[in-house]
């Protein structure tokens, strides 16, 4: 064994590279484990990684293998978030594979007496089979005007702001990264129709961080290094070829609160905007108690792009620094307002143009909605996508909350018109669930929530709306208002973050079954992950993250987080007569 990156030791545990009594020996004296051959990942290594992060060449489903975290030692030494140097020591972020979960059948929208016989339904054909990503918050790290400070858990209050801050972070790019070659690898053993991303692709509404998002999936090479007078040779910050999302792979986005507000929840002030171009790092009060984005108090810090552990710097109580820490300014970090971040998705070389949006709308707040139809004349199913994010002309920190305004919920109700007057079976895209949590909409939003909801439950071929935000693998049903018409239910299905644990996304199936009703089959999946890679290490990170933030409290679907369900819907007698004749067999 040789004296490498120490981040390493969990990933070599898990893969039997290296003994538990070899970890001990290790973690006794000198921190050490082993060389990762040709990838480069010794610490020593000066060479510039520009080739590709290979996946696991076994990909599979959480319907086969599960990630499970391994419990720490009885015995367990506290460590912040930022102490990613003590995790392996103190046994945090271990985890191992574990036996897969089959579907659970769900028939909440379903009359009750339809119980007695389902089990003698059958699925007859696939109609639809697409992927949903959300929530992959690619970050730039080095950003003097990230809320890094927030996360670490320095205040009395509260303790550490995971959203703020996690040691998984630097790693975002090449967990986007590895998830993308994984839907490519499903895609070469079933082929995927389509894919949705659900919105907050990145952290902090910046230029850079936008297009790191978007020359990923188009298969470009990539440097997370956004200091521009510095070479970094830790894994995280090396230049890298993204695979790229097979060509075959449509893929459509949808806009979330973090891709278009500061930090998520905030239109920036000249002072804010002026920090993520400027040198000097930016100096806030304690905005999580109510001090307004004037104010100042505490430094918010940057990663050490040089450090192997990620380590948080120039950051603290402003009374510790004689001069205003700074660092090196980048332009390509500006602020990008929803209308630039719209526009920014028609410079790419994957399809379709644009990626849903229309190169103008005369309506602004209707510049993130649009509508497609993946299949064409294959299937009679249009996707809806809208923007239910707040508005940037919003006062205070109220970015983070659901909202539609009375021009989005008309266009909302007549793309839901003609779809149910057309026959068409419909989904609705948007970043933020609803029914859920009565604290997660604004107020001030009209129609309010509860209208949203009563409105969508007059449609029968409405069958699903997907979402991401609350980083959960959650399932909710939308049952009918009028028991004796169930069709008039739907479904709302969460995808987890790819950020946090347990960094999946899932797959959809839509299968008509044999009496034509039709059954959702929504399946979570891992991205597959190389040994010793920067993604295997982000998992590693974010195993860590969820044990020393508690995360067994709020954790769905636990050990594994995955949640992989079948979800019944009934038709109108209309719609099962029209789709009776679509889609592949299924033998």
């Amino acid at each position: 064994m040789s004296n490498e990156d120490p981040k390493q030791i969990s990933n070599a545990l898990q893969v039997g590279q290296i003994s538990r009594r070899d970890f001990i020996k290790c973690t006794a004296g000198t921190v050490a484990c082993i060389s990762f051959g040709t990838l480069g990942f010794g610490c020593g290594s000066s060479t510039t990684q520009v080739n590709g992060y290979a996946i696991d060449s076994t990909v599979s489903t959480t319907l086969e293998r599960t990630v499970v975290p391994v419990d720490r030692p009885s015995i367990v030494h506290t460590v912040m978030p930022n102490d990613v140097a003590d995790f392996t020591r103190y046994g945090y972020g271990v985890w191992s594979p574990q036996a897969g979960i089959g579907f659970t059948k769900r028939l909440d929208l379903m009359p009750t007496v339809y119980a007695a016989t389902s089990q003698t339904v059958t699925g007859s054909a696939l109609l639809l089979r697409f992927f949903t990503m959300t929530d992959i918050h690619l970050t730039d790290v080095q950003s003097p005007a990230e809320t890094v400070f927030f996360g670490l858990g320095q205040l009395p209050y509260p303790p550490a702001v995971n959203a703020a801050y996690s040691p998984v972070i630097p790693y975002t790019t090449q967990v986007l990264d590895a998830a993308v070659q994984t839907v490519n690898a499903l895609h070469r053993k079933q082929a995927v129709d389509f894919g949705l991303f659900l919105g907050d692709v990145i952290n902090n509404a910046q230029h850079n961080e936008l297009r790191w998002f978007i020359d990923i999936i188009d298969g470009k090479i990539i440097n997370p290094n956004s200091d521009p007078k510095s070479t970094s040779t830790t894994d995280y910050m090396r230049t890298f070829k993204a695979a790229g999302l097979d060509a075959a792979i449509k893929w459509y986005q949808v806009i979330g609160n973090h891709d278009h507000f500061w930090s998520g929840v905030n239109t920036p002030t000249d002072k804010i905007a002026q920090a993520l171009i400027g040198e000097q790092v930016l100096n806030l009060g304690n905005i999580l108690t109510g001090s307004p984005l004037d104010s100042t108090g505490y430094y918010m810090g940057v990663v050490d792009g040089s450090s192997a552990f990620g380590k948080v710097i120039l950051s603290g109580p402003d009374t510790g620094y004689a001069t205003p820490p700074k660092v090196n300014a980048n332009p390509d970090r500006k602020f990008v307002p929803s209308s630039d971040w719209v526009s920014e998705f028609f410079t790419s070389s994957s399809l379709p143009n644009g990626h849903g949006f229309y190169p103008s709308v005369g309506d602004p707040a209707l510049k993130a909605c649009y509508s497609f139809e993946p299949k064409g004349s294959e299937l009679p199913l249009k996707v809806i996508v809208l923007d239910n994010t707040e508005e940037e002309t919003i006062t205070g920190p109220l970015g983070a909350n659901g909202y539609i305004n009375q021009s989005r919920f008309d266009w909302l109700k007549s793309e839901l018109l003609e779809g149910q007057q057309n026959g068409k079976l419909m989904i609705i895209a948007a970043h933020i669930p609803i029914g859920v949590d009565s604290t997660l909409w604004d107020p001030a939003s009209t129609p309010t929530e509860a209208t949203l909801v009563e409105e969508l439950k007059k449609y029968s071929n409405l069958i699903l709306w997907v979402a991401g935000h609350r980083h959960m693998n959650t399932v909710t049903p939308m049952p009918s208002l009028d028991p004796d018409h169930p069709e008039l239910g739907f479904w709302e299905v969460e995808t987890a973050s790819l950020r946090d644990f347990p960094q999946q996304f899932r797959l959809f199936d839509i299968v008509r079954n044999s009496d034509n009703t039709i059954s959702i089959f929504a399946t979570n999946v891992d991205p597959a992950v190389s040994s010793a890679s920067p993604a295997a290490t982000s998992r590693s990170l974010a195993v860590a993250a969820y044990q020393i933030c508690d995360g067994q409290a709020v954790l769905q679907n636990k050990p594994s987080g995955a949640y992989n369900v079948e979800l019944v819907k009934q038709l109108s007698p209309e719609m099962q007569v029209k789709i009776q004749n679509y889609g592949n067999s299924i033998p």
